[in-house]
């Protein structure tokens, strides 16, 4: 499959930012993670009853539309200042146009995710952070032969989170669709967490993330879950004793204790192992604090430790990350927020480390993609097919689980990266595979392509 630029251009927004605007100062909580691109990518197919002539259409409405959300999303028309700001210069979001030599429904077939990575991005992926002078966002238009066009859109996890690239998407769809009620953004997490032009929560953090960090080579594999078998996930931790378990912590802790399993399996023993699990504050929230459509990040995380001194339970391990979880509450808000802010970060950030500091300690990161509606992502041809993540391949990585929603909501989709010798032992896991189909077509959950 050959994937062909035709054009880069710059969107810029149709009105300018005001002068008092130029600067937009990055809040305390978007220190928290590092200022690489957040990709995602959602595939629409051309409809039967649609032309090829279409396509020069819709590109200009997805650049119209826009350059209208950008006025109202203001900061994302910038470049990277510094670790502290972005320049809101108004020099636009990159915009890219690709033609892709075979249709959706051939791709989608068998979606190869390491070509997602390297031909369907805009921009390359990594853990490192941006560089002065580097864009906010960058978007790639890629069209297959039969008109069908997947949207890439990469954002610096900077300013957006889940939520927030949720509400982007939000007010893009809407301008393109002409809604007489636009999508304004507030910035809720700069005013409750400035960061006072002080680095001081990415130093802390820094000895936490270092724990993730891995040498080798790495692997992407999509586990998906129908809604039968989390049914079962759910009877199996509610027999158990555990109260009202979610979708997100049977999923969560079933992938984990595989990955234990997988780890005991390679090494011989029983290894500990730390789950972080990054936690929207917004459902934390007093109605006081909290407005829609916020930009910015409002997450924490979650942590829960398996100690290895018995053979991991299913049901304990669900316990643990409901756990985990729930401590992330409107009183734990409350704390970061007050006086004793500070502190309290910074402690956390300090037994996180603990947890994850050894040789021999497993760690895996977590972050739920669920309920953010990106398959509700309508520009006014339909919506998503297909929300995808990337497939990565590095010598320095960390283990990561990405759950998405599947199309219909009820099931999930989880984007595992592991070193190559972990996903061998974990993709043959028959306990895993009776639930989880590895690698599945998209199509056999939508056969309209």
């Amino acid at each position: 499959m050959e994937v062909q630029i035709i054009s880069k251009e710059n969107v810029k927004p149709s009105s300018p930012t005001p002068t008092h605007q130029r600067i937009f100062k990055f809040s305390l909580l978007d220190q928290l993670l590092p200022s690489s691109y957040a990709p995602l990518i959602l595939f629409y197919p051309m409809k039967k009853n649609s032309t090829h002539l279409k396509v020069p259409s819709r590109l200009s409405l997805l650049k119209s539309s826009l350059s209208q959300t950008l006025t109202w999303f203001y900061p994302l028309a910038g470049k990277i200042k510094d670790e502290l700001s972005i320049n809101c210069n108004d020099e636009g979001a990159c915009f890219a146009e690709a033609r892709v030599s075979c249709s959706l429904h051939e791709f989608l077939t068998q979606p190869d995710l390491l070509l997602i990575h390297n031909k369907l991005l805009p921009c390359e992926f990594s853990f490192k952070e941006l560089a002065p002078g580097s864009y906010v966002v960058c978007i790639q238009a890629n069209i297959f032969s039969c008109g069908g066009i997947a949207i890439s859109i990469c954002i610096s996890h900077k300013i957006i989170d889940g939520a927030a690239l949720e509400t982007f998407i939000k007010g893009w769809t809407s301008a393109a669709r002409g809604c007489n009620q636009p999508i304004y953004p507030n910035f809720l997490s700069a005013s409750l967490f400035p960061a006072n032009d002080e680095l001081w929560f990415k130093d802390s953090s820094s000895p936490m993330w270092g724990s993730f960090v891995r040498k080798g080579s790495c692997i992407t594999r999509r586990f998906v879950f129908d809604s039968s078998a989390i049914a079962k996930l759910k009877a199996e931790a509610t027999s158990s004793g555990v109260k009202c378990p979610t979708r997100i912590e049977v999923v969560s802790a079933f992938l984990w204790k595989a990955m234990i399993a997988a780890s005991a399996e390679l090494h011989g023993f029983q290894r500990p192992s730390l789950l972080t699990h990054l936690v929207n504050l917004r459902r934390t929230m007093e109605p006081s604090f909290f407005t829609e459509n916020s930009l910015g990040n409002l997450l924490w995380l979650a942590a829960a430790k398996y100690a290895a001194e018995s053979k991991p339970e299913f049901s304990n391990l669900v316990s643990e990350v409901k756990k985990a979880v729930s401590r992330i509450d409107a009183q734990f808000f409350r704390q970061i927020k007050g006086e004793e802010g500070k502190s309290v970060m910074s402690e956390f950030f300090k037994t996180v480390a603990e947890m994850g500091s050894g040789d021999e300690v497993d760690c895996f990161g977590f972050s739920s993609w669920s309920h953010f509606g990106y398959y509700g992502a309508d520009f006014g041809w339909g919506k998503p097919v297909w929300v995808s993540s990337i497939g990565l391949t590095a010598s320095v990585f960390m283990n990561i689980i990405i759950l998405v929603d599947t199309r219909l909501g009820d099931g999930i989709e989880a984007w595992v990266t592991l070193d190559e010798t972990d996903m061998a032992i974990l993709a043959g896991n028959p306990e895993l595979l009776k639930l989880a189909l590895l690698d599945p077509s998209p199509l056999l959950f939508d056969d309209s392509v």
